[in-house]
């Protein structure tokens, strides 16, 4: 990326699609935004810690365990295909959003088994259970790291995975942070107009991105094209 050594390339790409991957809104920033103005900063910075960790462990398991499947032959392309068309169907999934989304009744239903079961009263264990009972975030990991081993963004050594990690934390912990200091400080003064602003931003980067790898994806066919006979 950009043409960074691959240690930096992989913590720029795991920062900035951390962070692209945080804004949305969904449970944790609404539990972030909910708890940081009743019960002040500390209280939603831990929520946010939680949540943090248990999506860090998502992006590890998906990066070492699945990704590496789609490395080769007909599964990486078939992967770049589908990659490309997820991320311009989550951007426009986000560009499009009207109002703060409640928790998907398949999400809620898998929440409540797990807080059933596990009982998380700290803070901590409130965002790390409502981030684990999401079953989209590491579907969506494993899409996104199958998509930057191919094009190069992130080498998958141990160098790699790492510095990716990092960037990851780094990127999901600023912007959960952020929110909870931002919320605690205003007194619920971020409103659900500027969440949906930030959304929409997050929805026309993705697109970008989507967009962008498509043009590389054409680029790549028309060379293919070129060397048959």
């Amino acid at each position: 990326m950009f043409g960074l050594p691959p240690i930096y390339s992989a913590l720029l790409t795991g920062f900035i699609f951390g962070m692209l991957i945080a804004i949305p809104v969904g449970p944790i920033n609404v539990t972030i935004m909910n708890e940081g103005a009743r019960r002040g900063f500390r209280w939603a910075a831990l929520i946010a810690i939680g949540a943090t960790v248990m999506e860090v462990i998502y992006c590890g398991l998906a990066f070492t365990s699945f990704a590496a499947m789609f490395q080769g032959g007909l599964a990486k392309a078939a992967m770049e295909i589908f990659s490309f068309a997820f991320m311009l169907f989550l951007g426009v999934k986000f560009l499009m959003g009207k109002s703060v989304p409640v928790v998907d009744r398949i999400e809620h239903s898998i929440e409540q088994r797990i807080e059933e079961k596990l009982h998380p009263h700290s803070a901590f264990m409130i965002g790390f259970v409502r981030t684990l009972a999401n079953p989209g975030i590491p579907i969506l990991w494993i899409v996104l790291s199958a998509n930057f081993i191919s094009r190069g963004w992130v080498v998958p050594d141990f160098d790699g995975k790492i510095f990716f990690l990092t960037g990851v934390t780094i990127g999901v912990a600023a912007w959960l942070l952020g929110l909870a200091w931002a919320i605690s400080l205003g007194h619920k003064k971020f409103s659900e107009k500027s969440m949906l602003r930030m959304e929409r931003g997050s929805g026309l980067l993705l697109i970008a991105c989507g967009l962008v790898h498509g043009v590389y994806l054409a680029y790549k066919l028309a060379r293919h094209m070129d060397k048959l006979p």
